[in-house]
């Protein structure tokens, strides 16, 4: 059976499977990152890892893997294959392309040329993305933003089935639009203050509640939970970033029109107690805009290897269309 193996590296998990051309996830697997062992040894696993599904594929369905594709977070070069820089990774400039393929097929480029294997390289959230709107939550809209609320905030966003990187590789980070802007507003990581993600994410709704409530341990799901039990300052932390999350996702909706907004990540999965408020919020501050349809992410955890598997089957199907050089 032809096959195409998926990588979905995380600070804490590499998420790997092989996947069919009908988006079965035939086998799946996932190893530790190892970051706490230097970028190297990230590297290392991730490469490790790779040769593994490679050879169970051959095991199995009698051939190796046609391609590959692969997620890190950070900043993407997807045109060069290049993983540019990770912070939560400690990796600058890593060539996963070349380095995957080489490996995958065994052949060795003396001058470290592109051999083999095809190889895609993505970023994570963007890939992500691609699996929602293709085949999950957003499947059928031609235009569609998809957010994920965790240790952060980032978005991507979808046209007619592709996803939009921008000029430098850094459209759709959401989570950087300045809502409560100030020398009041948090600190945020990339240098601002008053940025989406200091309010409105897991993170930031967990460390609001542990205050709150005085439970240094306190996480976001128990703060939903005591929002569900009727906790009135649960209710104060959760309407604060419910609203800075609507400020944020109104300036999006503005600037992008989509049809559907898809809504993921840890915050996500409190449900209702999530989307009753924030669907009402975003109404409440539309005008001339058109409220596009608010849902959850459909995928969970396995967005990040389903949209990988995406990369590699589309980049075999554009080396399908290539035209192939007749020598005279």
């Amino acid at each position: 059976m032809k096959h195409v193996i998926a990588l979905d590296v995380g600070g804490t998990a590499i998420k790997a499977a092989l996947v069919s051309a009908d988006h079965t996830l035939l086998y799946e697997t996932r190893r530790p990152t190892g970051r706490d062992k230097g970028p190297e040894a990230v590297v290392a696993g991730i490469l490790g890892l790779a040769a593994e599904l490679r050879e169970h594929g051959v095991r199995t369905y009698g051939e190796p893997a046609a391609a590959a594709g692969v997620a890190v977070p950070g900043i993407v070069d997807t045109a060069q294959g290049v993983a540019v820089y990770a912070a939560n990774l400690g990796w600058r400039d890593v060539p996963l392309r070349d380095l995957l393929s080489r490996r995958l097929s065994g052949e060795r480029g003396e001058r470290g040329e592109r051999a083999g294997t095809p190889v895609a390289v993505g970023h994570d959230v963007r890939t992500g993305g691609l699996a929602e709107g293709r085949i999950g939550a957003g499947r059928g809209a031609d235009r569609f933003l998809f957010v994920p609320l965790g240790t952060g905030i980032a978005g991507a966003i979808g046209i007619d089935g592709r996803i939009e990187e921008g000029a430098h590789g850094c459209a759709g980070e959401i989570g950087h639009i300045a809502v409560r802007p100030g020398p009041d507003g948090a600190e945020c990581g990339c240098g601002g203050r008053g940025c989406l993600e200091t309010v409105a994410s897991a993170s930031a709704v967990g460390r609001a509640w542990a205050a709150a409530s005085g439970e240094a341990a306190a996480d976001a799901a128990d703060c939903a939970r005591a929002v569900a039990a009727g906790d009135p300052r649960a209710r104060a932390v959760w309407q604060h970033a419910v609203d800075a999350l609507a400020d944020g996702l109104v300036m999006g909706l503005t600037l992008l029109d989509p049809r559907t907004l898809i809504i993921g990540g840890g915050l996500a999965e409190a449900g209702d107690t999530l989307f009753t408020p924030l669907r009402a919020a975003v109404a409440q501050r539309i005008t001339f805009q058109k409220l596009p349809l608010i849902v959850p992410a459909a995928l969970g955890d396995t967005a990040g290897c389903l949209g990988a598997g995406l990369l590699a089957w589309d980049l075999l199907a554009e080396h399908a269309t290539q035209p192939t050089e007749v020598s005279a």
